[in-house]
């Protein structure tokens, strides 16, 4: 048995990120995920109380 010197470790472990980091962009961006990536884009306008919230901060702020 040939022992492995690094450049053939370094190698392997190029292979093994770069399968795990097209895994992960595989799942983000798949079908079953789009309805998730939706709601997810839309969370900061969805806040109904912004409005309210920035008033009190203004308050708040006034008053220090």
């Amino acid at each position: 048995m040939i022992p492995m010197d690094i450049n053939e470790v370094r190698g392997i472990h190029t292979l093994l990120v770069m399968a795990a980091f097209l895994g992960i962009c595989w799942w983000a961006y798949s079908a079953r995920r789009s309805k998730a990536n939706d709601e997810a884009s839309h969370l900061p306008f969805d806040d109904d109380d912004i409005d309210r919230r920035t008033l009190e901060n203004e308050k708040t702020e006034k008053k220090q």
